[in-house]
């Protein structure tokens, strides 16, 4: 027999777990002990993963030293956190935790994030896993039946939002635990010229400060028995990329957009944010943008961001020979980008385009631990079916720490 490799001896464990999970389910179910015949089954099943509980850590120690041979890396924590990361497998978390075992590296980084935080329900999943920026071809056409390992061809994702707010700069926290108090300086004292052996002026300097907290995003799947059972390689491109989007995509808009409350408080929603006039899009609606920011004293990696309906405005003007402006002096050589997480619905009247320029810098990212992925085979949607809901829980919060660092405008 040939041997498996690490991903297949992943989704042999998975698979004979799952197949334990529901052995147990139908006898619980049923209210009654297992009969002679589903205990022989069960205990055939954990004498098998259990032999390949040994195989796959043996294998892991093996894939990784392939990894520091083939790249010449030198072992230290980061580059151990990295290897460790690569081979973390989200459909195996979370068939696993629905039998009460995580194993592996899987178990490693759940006993990590779960440090602190009390009672956890699911599995805590490591940012970078879910939200990371990896980029995985998906291998289904979105149904279930389609999920099945048979021959799948490659297929596109569906279409999206772009997602901006971290590319453009904003600085990230991760692994917070408790509330995060932000300082800053906002006043400071004024030096002076004093004739020879006199008092100099004094002045105080005046501080203040932002607050960071977690708040709750989540989003949910529901899965099928024979979803869980049979999708192997499939469902884990699902996980990640889907999962990933929803929780970034709300995490990226509450940064443009939030409106406080249960949500953060994003750029346009922040009442120390400064409007400059707007109108109809044009280059001197830029230059006072970038004007704002400089009698401020702002400094730092600065842009533009705004949505489609201003982007398509821009690419349409022309000089007076009636040639196309290019973008780049439109926006006076600065970075410019496009989503359609901006809003086109802002204003008195509710239907003016958003266009941001900032330091992104000054907006900070916060993640609380890692993705919280929870199975919940009891709901009344799927209990009866033998499926089960998702549910993901994210603990993050985006606050502008120096609104001096950012203006917008209402664009035509």
């Amino acid at each position: 027999m040939p041997s498996l490799n690490l991903r297949e001896l992943q989704e042999s464990r998975g698979n004979k777990i799952a197949e334990m999970n529901t052995i147990h389910d139908k006898a619980a179910k049923e209210n009654r002990d297992l009969s002679g015949e589903e205990r022989k089954r069960f205990d055939d099943l954990d004498a098998e993963v259990r032999s390949l509980n040994s195989r796959l850590t043996d294998a892991q120690k093996l894939a990784e030293f392939e990894r520091m041979e083939a790249r010449g890396e030198t072992l230290h924590q980061d580059a151990e956190a990295r290897r460790s990361l690569e081979g973390y497998s989200v459909r195996k978390a979370l068939m696993e935790v629905r039998s009460g075992h995580l194993s592996g590296v899987e178990a490693e980084w759940h006993q990590e994030l779960a440090k602190d935080r009390g009672e956890v329900r699911g599995v805590m999943v490591p940012t970078e896993i879910l939200l990371g920026g990896e980029a995985r071809a998906l291998t289904s056409a979105g149904t279930a039946g389609n999920l099945i390992q048979t021959d799948l061809a490659t297929m596109t994702d569906r279409r999206r939002a772009a997602l901006k707010v971290e590319g453009m700069g904003a600085t990230v926290l991760r692994g917070l635990t408790g509330n995060l108090e932000l300082p800053r300086l906002v006043g400071s004292g004024a030096a002076g010229w004093v004739s020879e052996h006199t008092n100099g002026n004094r002045s105080d300097a005046n501080f203040a400060k932002k607050g960071m907290g977690p708040k709750t995003v989540t989003a949910e799947y529901e899965l099928s028995r024979r979803m869980l059972l049979q999708s192997n390689q499939a469902l884990e491109p699902i996980l990640r990329a889907d999962l990933s989007y929803l929780l970034a995509q709300a995490l990226d808009g509450a940064g443009i957009k939030g409106g406080g409350a249960d949500e953060p408080t994003g750029i346009l929603a922040d009442a120390n944010v400064q409007k400059v006039d707007g109108g109809a899009f044009s280059s001197d609606i830029a230059a006072d943008l970038i004007a704002a920011l400089e009698t401020d004293n702002v400094t730092g990696s600065t842009g533009f961001l705004t949505n489609k309906t201003v982007m398509n405005t821009a690419r349409k003007i022309k000089d007076a020979d009636g040639r196309n402006i290019p973008l780049s002096e439109l926006f006076h050589n600065e970075r410019v980008e496009s989503s359609t997480q901006v809003p086109d619905n802002i204003g008195a009247t509710n239907d003016k385009n958003a266009l941001i320029y900032g330091e992104w810098a000054s907006l900070y990212v916060g993640y609380w631990s890692g993705v919280d992925l929870m199975m919940n085979p009891f709901h009344s949607d799927v209990a009866s079916k033998g499926g089960a809901i998702l549910h993901a829980f994210l603990d993050a919060d985006v606050v502008v720490r120096h609104a001096e660092g950012f203006r917008y405008a209402e664009i035509d």
